[in-house]
């Protein structure tokens, strides 16, 4: 699979072409709005990885071009908390986006998601109960309370939120929260999952964060 990644910061786009083409793909690099632009209309890729902000021309002009011509899965790359970047960006026509910083291990899981399924979008928002997360807002509230969470607090919920109902292993959840190999001496899991949810199951009846021991963790509601 050729993968096309536009990023004009000179390490992310190293560590993008390096990451990817160990994960097995073929990686082409574009540093600037105009080369990828480019590249993008006169190449044959399976995907292209797009950041917003880029000299020449930015992200939005790329897809908003690019659509006219091809259905090409596009993953946005959006600077943390900047809503107008990911609501824009899906609106032009972006299939999916990551918030940077992000877990490497979840953009090749979302890359892989693209080829396998075709473009998709990931939904704004997740209920699990009376549990509402606003995705593009990344804010989170229950039972109409509004809860804080820290950036690594919204990435693991949101992570055991996509995938409610189905039991996550602590190795996953770190590879994709923090980017790690998970390593059995270390609680860092364990303490996340336990300040989690104390923030989202305290002082309500029905808790939805739960232990399945010896295998990991869980967001569900339980009747």
């Amino acid at each position: 699979m050729r993968v096309l990644v536009v990023e004009d910061e000179p390490k992310a786009g190293e560590y993008l072409r390096k990451g990817l083409t160990e994960s097995g793909f073929i990686v082409d690099l574009a540093r600037t709005g105009y080369d990828g632009l480019n590249m993008a209309q006169t190449g044959e890729y399976d995907l292209m990885v797009l950041d917003v902000m880029l000299p020449g021309i930015d992200g939005w002009t790329i897809i908003r071009e690019f659509r006219k011509t091809r259905e090409t899965p596009v993953l946005f790359l959006t600077a943390k908390d900047e809503l107008e970047h990911r609501i824009r960006g899906l609106e032009l026509g972006a299939d999916d986006y990551l918030v940077k910083p992000f877990a490497f291990a979840e953009l090749v899981v979302r890359i892989r998601a693209l080829l396998r399924r075709g473009p998709i979008r990931e939904a704004d928002r997740l209920e699990v109960g009376n549990l509402h997360i606003d995705v593009l807002r990344r804010r989170v509230s229950r039972g109409g309370d509004r809860i804080d969470l820290t950036a690594k607090e919204f990435a693991l919920l949101h992570l055991l939120a996509k995938r409610k109902g189905e039991v996550l292993s602590r190795s996953l959840i770190a590879s994709q929260v923090w980017d790690m190999n998970f390593d059995s001496d270390t609680n860092v899991v364990d303490v996340a999952v336990r300040r989690l949810r104390a923030k989202i199951d305290d002082g309500y009846t029905s808790k939805l964060v739960h232990t399945v021991r010896g295998m990991g963790y869980v967001l569900e509601e339980r009747h």
